[in-house]
């Protein structure tokens, strides 16, 4: 066996123009000398995830402590990898209680869920919470990545104004703080994170360009065609299915993210009033 000790760097890149694919951990990046615990090492991913509404706690709270814990209804299909993840209850926010402050649930536990800090009470822009661990973490790696964190949601929101019962909006509709005044928006649309994750941003054109570049636009994955296809060629079989899954993936949220924008394109606006509904409503 002929063993060179030529490997792929961890951050290669598919490049085209304007955009840019960053590769999965490939075997073709470890070193061919390298150390058990080097060839073994792999990404580490840190994930918050928030239900605003809240959730029935015990259809999701295992029953008994210690590795032989009985799953719960809505964790069972996650039997098979009990040894994989770890389930830790224990861990209300105090800070998230009234506290004197009167109503207010959803903002407070919003803000306090990631930085444990019970925020002011104001509708104004005299906010006050604390970091949130989110950005504790991406401080210590942002030199190792590419995009230190990513804020994403579900609903269009906004961070100014007043939205419960006195709390400013800020608390509510995100739950990463870079300062304790500092709230970071939520992306919500899935082109803008495609976009920049992926670096063919069109977003700041003028309507009528970006129109016109939507019109045009072409899979990612045709502006990277030259590199990959000279890389699958420099790589293994292992390695090349991998890459060949990982960019079928992305071709699949690609399309994902067009079916949506269709639907949104063709969907019709709503009438001032539904079909049969009074003009004008009273309660009675």
């Amino acid at each position: 066996m002929i063993v060179t000790r030529k490997h792929l760097h961890r951050r290669t890149f598919l490049r085209g123009l304007g955009a840019a694919i960053a590769l999965p951990l490939l075997d073709s990046m470890v070193p061919a000398f390298a150390s058990p615990a080097v060839a073994a090492a792999s990404p580490n991913r840190l994930v918050f995830t928030y239900i605003p509404i809240g959730a029935t706690m015990k259809e999701w709270t295992p029953t008994g402590e210690g590795s032989g814990y009985t799953f719960s209804r809505i964790l069972k299909p996650l039997e098979p990898f009990r040894e994989d993840f770890t389930v830790i209850t224990g861990l209300d926010h105090h800070q998230a209680e009234a506290l004197g402050d009167g109503a207010g649930d959803h903002a407070r536990a919003g803000a306090a869920y990631l930085t444990g800090v019970h925020c002011k009470k104001t509708g104004g822009t005299d906010i006050r919470a604390g970091v949130s661990v989110d950005q504790i973490a991406a401080r210590q790696t942002e030199s190792s990545t590419r995009f230190p964190s990513l804020e994403l949601g579900c609903d269009d929101t906004r961070i100014v104004g007043a939205c419960d019962s006195g709390y400013s909006c800020a608390y509510q509709n995100t739950i990463s703080w870079r300062t304790p005044t500092s709230p970071m928006p939520m992306e919500t649309n899935p082109r803008a994170v495609f976009e920049r994750l992926f670096g063919t941003d069109n977003l700041s054109l003028p309507p009528a360009e970006r129109a016109r570049k939507t019109a045009e636009r072409k899979s990612i994955l045709d502006l990277v065609m030259g590199q990959t296809q000279s890389l699958l060629g420099d790589l293994g079989h292992a390695d090349r299915r991998k890459v060949d899954e990982y960019l079928f993936a992305i071709r699949e949220l690609e399309k994902r993210i067009e079916s949506v924008e269709k639907i949104i394109t063709n969907t019709p606006p709503p009438s001032k009033n539904p079909p049969a509904s009074p003009s004008s409503s009273r309660i009675i």
